[in-house]
């Protein structure tokens, strides 16, 4: 039923209160002795029907903060109405696969009744909730600190209706003096110097919407929400008091009236209301009120801290989900039962199965030689790769403060190692190994482009720099705008080294980088056995197939004007699926259908013209095996349950369009595969410790796969769990057939996809996604440094396992990303 209440609320605490309020004054007479459900916005459910179709009634809140009596007291009108009734024929119908269509709101309904208890007892964040009472709250830095939890969602399956749950943990501000916060956010030690512009604009972007109260009068709590920041010090900020016009500054006005002598006098204040009439509020006077979210982007530091707050092993985390469903007390919830709601306390127990890895082909002496990875690893002892590139020229350039001679020995260290791994690199540079400033990092690349092109030019050559290796400076911040200037306005592919790394540099490092330029080059590092491709998956090697991974990335909350940016990999060496073209393309906002997978435009000599990503990447696999592709498999990444239909209907009529436009009549079956691995789902072994049910972490074996009873009642998806765990519980990916003209069979599908998982570049291991998905990943994120710059450190780093480490005023303009060179487009640039 749609609830209303005058005066409205955005806060969902002050709506629950009003409702808690009415169902006190009036539950058992009014509302028919029923106790609804509330989502805390805009509906209630009752377990039957209420006594009238439509009634208003009123309840009167006290606010305990304020001495006043009549302005504590506030009247609330809530006007409840009949909307509809929710049948549970049709969830049962859909249970048992006789209907097609998910009864969404059903489930909903269900699922706010299971969040009723919680809600009131917790701090609710989307489908979690959290509370100090939950452990120990961890400080992960800059004036934050990380709360346990868990999350909780209703999920229909084979099963039935199964509610899924996880722990969970996300960052809060400590409830400290807004002073000691600007402290440690921004570091500093010194409080009587002035805060910079640059720090001025951090506060204001981290505080805006914060809740504060203040100290500065005893008797008496207020609270107010943060909407910015003085441009002045408070020493300087004046404002008028009386009608009468007359002026005092903030300072001068504490001390009159409150009798508070403020110390942070060269500091802005807070400011609360409108521009219009803003309330000033020193930072020495407010303290964060506690129980809010940070939802701001993390830095590197602070997801490290709240990781290793978190971090559990498998047999840690089940018994920890174990104690939340304990804890809960899901049987004697009022709500469930009110409702003939019953869950059952006790973790399911599924049938799964284990995949064996596929067998990889190397070079032994000029050889092929084939490898068989044990519990999802295996490493480059006496092997080379299966196709090494060849560079006859580069160069180095080093922003750090890494002496001259290291850099040396860093370079030759690095380029052995790619020639004993099967590479053929000349050993000299083509220029002598440069250092350049920090400050200077555009003028030092065009610098050495520069040079390399007259170097080249002057040997007759037509051919520009192959690899340019950069030592990145200590203090981060410069890895986008290298990448950008290299891929997008000098064509030169470049590979990032962190200075901590190539100053001590170990085997196991010069490896994983080797692996990385190789296919930067153009090179291969690894394919699957021929012969067990043929035999164990006949869907690639029997007629030309195609593999496209996409994903869309979104900028951070806050980033109200920056563009998604979609990617496309395809793979391009049939029929060994190792080697994948990346293209990049900005669209609006938050959107997440990809509007470029294909496109006309109109040209005054050409008329219609084609194009669009698929487009490209169908003539590019055309260019470079000499065959049209017969089948596609589309791995889809970033979608939401919610948005499947939309994206399916519409990205697969650009892939059948982006064909047609190729040829007449030409139409490749495909099969659209969405790849989920944002998720609570957890597998944990049946017996913690067995060696044949677990790796050396405790985890699950790589290759499990699950595709019964917690899968979707009547669809095509499974859930693989293809790398072995390193640290913490491993999270297995959710792999959803949206469309399959290919007919595959689940034995098909499943092992093509756990094969592939063998094949990504960077690393020997296989990793948690399948690389196409994951590659389009990585070219995303690498877009994004193309319009926005840097803010991580980038660069290789030591032990790569391949694992992966989201209201405006109106439609912003997309800005679209500056073209990437066509020799780097050619080759694995993002890896």
């Amino acid at each position: 039923m749609p609830v209303s209440i005058n005066p409205e609320s955005k806060s969902r605490a002050v709506n629950r209160e009003v409702l808690s309020e009415l169902i006190k004054l009036h539950g058992k007479t009014s509302l028919g002795g029923k106790l609804p459900a509330y989502d805390g916005r805009k509906s209630l459910y009752t377990a039957g029907s209420l006594p009238f179709e439509s009634e208003e009634f009123s309840v009167t809140l006290v606010d305990p903060e304020k001495k006043d009596k009549e302005k504590a007291e506030r009247e609330y009108k809530i006007t409840i109405r009949i909307a509809g009734r929710t049948d549970l024929y049709h969830l049962q119908q859909f249970l048992k696969g006789r209907q097609r269509d998910m009864p969404q709101e059903t489930i909903q309904v269900l699922d706010v009744v299971l969040r009723e208890s919680p809600s009131w007892n917790y701090v609710t964040v989307s489908r979690s909730f959290f509370s100090t009472t939950f452990g120990h709250r961890g400080d992960i830095g800059e004036g934050l600190e990380c709360w346990r939890g868990y999350y909780q969602s209703l999920r229909p399956t084979q099963m039935g209706l199964s509610l899924n749950i996880d722990i969970s943990a996300t960052s809060f501000f400590k409830p400290v003096t807004v002073v000691q916060f600007v402290l440690e956010f921004l570091n500093l030690r010194d409080t009587s110097r002035p805060l910079t512009d640059r720090d001025r604009v951090k506060i204001k972007k981290a505080l805006r919407g914060v809740r504060v109260e203040t100290n500065h009068q005893e008797d008496q709590i207020r609270r107010y929400k943060i909407t910015g920041i003085t441009p002045v010090p408070m020493s300087q900020l004046i404002f008028p008091v009386d009608e009468r016009g007359t002026r005092m500054s903030v300072v001068q006005y504490f001390m009159q009236r409150y009798k508070y002598n403020l110390q942070y006098t060269s500091w802005p204040c807070l400011q609360s209301g409108s521009d219009a009439r803003p309330v000033y509020l020193p930072m020495e006077a407010c303290k964060i009120v506690e129980g809010q979210r940070y939802s701001k982007k993390l830095n590197d530091k602070q997801v490290t801290n709240i990781l290793r707050a978190t971090c559990q092993r498998p047999q840690q985390r089940e018994q920890s989900i174990r104690e939340f469903t304990l804890y809960n007390k899901y049987a004697e919830d009022k709500f469930a039962q009110e409702f003939g709601i019953n869950v059952c306390s006790d973790l399911v127990s599924v049938p799964a199965r284990v995949l064996p890895p596929p067998m990889l082909r190397y070079h032994d002496s000029g050889k092929e030689k084939t490898c068989a990875p044990s519990v999802g690893q295996w490493n480059m002892i006496n092997k080379k790769m299966i196709n090494g590139g060849i560079i006859d020229n580069w160069a180095c350039v080093s922003f750090s403060r890494m002496r001259p001679e290291e850099v040396h020995r860093f370079c030759c260290d690095l380029i052995q190692m790619c020639n004993m791994t099967g590479m053929s690199v000349n050993p000299r540079p083509l220029v002598d190994n440069r250092s350049a400033s920090p400050n200077h990092i555009e003028n030092a690349l065009r610098d050495v482009y520069r040079r390399t092109t007259e170097m080249l030019g002057k040997q007759g050559h037509e051919k520009q720099l192959q690899l340019l290796i950069v030592i990145l400076p200590e203090v981060s911040g410069s890895y986008g705008k290298i990448k950008k200037v290299c891929e997008t306005d000098l064509g030169i592919v470049s590979q990032c080294c962190l200075p901590r790394h190539a100053a001590r540099p170990n085997k196991q490092y010069l490896e994983n980088v080797a692996l990385k330029i190789n296919v930067k080059v153009g090179g291969r590092n690894t394919v699957l056995e021929r012969a067990f491709v043929r035999n164990g998956i006949p869907f690639v090697s029997e007629v030309p197939t195609i593999i496209f991974g996409a994903d869309v990335t979104h900028p951070p909350p806050g980033e109200d004007s920056a563009s998604s940016i979609a990617a496309v990999v395809a793979s391009m060496d049939w029929p060994e699926i190792t080697k994948y073209r990346g293209l990049v393309s900005a669209q609006p906002h938050r959107q997440e259908i990809i509007e470029d997978l294909f496109s006309v435009t109109k040209d005054p000599q050409r008329g219609n013209v084609n194009g669009g990503m698929i487009r490209e990447l169908l003539i590019a696999f055309r260019r470079k095996t000499g065959q049209r592709p017969e089948r596609i498999l589309f791995y889809r990444d970033g979608v939401s349950e919610g948005q499947f239909s939309h994206v399916l209907l519409h990205e697969m009529d650009a892939i059948r369009k982006a064909c047609a436009s190729l040829e007449e009549g030409y139409m490749p079956p495909v099969t659209f595969v969405v790849v989920q691995k944002r998720h609570h789902t957890r597998l944990f072994p049946e017996v913690h410790g067995r060696r044949d049910m677990t790796d050396k972490s405790g985890n699950i074996l790589p290759g499990t796969v699950v595709d019964l009873m917690i899968c979707h009642p009547t669809e095509f998806d499974f859930y693989l769990c293809s790398h072995a765990g390193i640290q913490g519980t491993s999270r297995p990916t959710h792999y959803h057939v949206l469309y399959d003209e290919n007919h595959f069979t689940a034995d098909a599908l499943q092992s093509l996809t756990n094969n592939l998982c063998y094949t990504y570049a960077r690393c020997t291991r296989a990793v948690s996604v399948v690389p196409p998905a994951y590659y389009a990943h990585l070219a995303a994120f690498r877009a994004r440094y193309y319009v926005e710059g840097d803010s991580s450190d980038g660069g290789s780093t030591p032990g790569s396992s391949g694992q992966a480490a989201i209201a405006r005023e109106g439609p912003v303009e997309v800005r679209q990303l500056p073209k990437i060179k066509d020799n780097v487009k050619d080759v694995m640039f993002y890896c």
